[in-house]
């Protein structure tokens, strides 16, 4: 095992920085390309997914509130705050994201239905089957949805 095999095995941050150096350097051939490309395939999916959570947990607000209305918290409304929040700053450092919205939303509401239900305890008949929010409602500061 070389050094550079030994760096991504047992300290990934000393791995990282080698590589940055490398790169500067110029030195592309002394890169371990496969690893370095399964890095950034998994940097993706992380970010991705990092999306599609905090999509979960705004959805399953949203419903909380239109559907159980007279639980309504200043927590439920902080939740949906948050979240609205850190995917905007989440679209802001990779726009390119804004693509993956849709499907991040399909991916979502099933998740969220079930967060819905479960902290609700309302039959899973009293929730849309898909989700009924637009897009453009999710990411809208100011939209909360009236009791359903």
């Amino acid at each position: 095992m070389n050094t550079l095999e030994r760096d991504y095995e047992q300290d990934f941050y000393a791995w990282i920085q080698h590589n940055i150096a490398l790169l500067k350097q110029g030195k592309l051939n002394e890169i371990d390309i496969d690893i370095l490309i399964d890095e950034l395939e998994s940097m993706a999916k992380r970010d991705k997914r990092e999306l599609t959570s905090r999509l979960t947990i705004l959805i399953a607000h949203l419903l909380k509130w239109q559907f159980q209305p007279e639980q309504r918290s200043g927590s439920w409304q902080g939740s949906i705050d948050e979240q609205r929040f850190k995917i905007g700053k989440h679209l802001e450092d990779s726009p390119s994201l804004r693509n993956q919205l849709s499907e991040s939303i399909k991916v979502a509401y099933p998740d969220a239905l079930k967060l819905a239900i479960k902290e609700t305890k309302l039959s899973s008949k009293v929730f849309p089957k898909d989700c009924p929010y637009p897009i453009e409602q999710l990411l809208d500061d100011s939209f909360y949805p009236s009791p359903g």
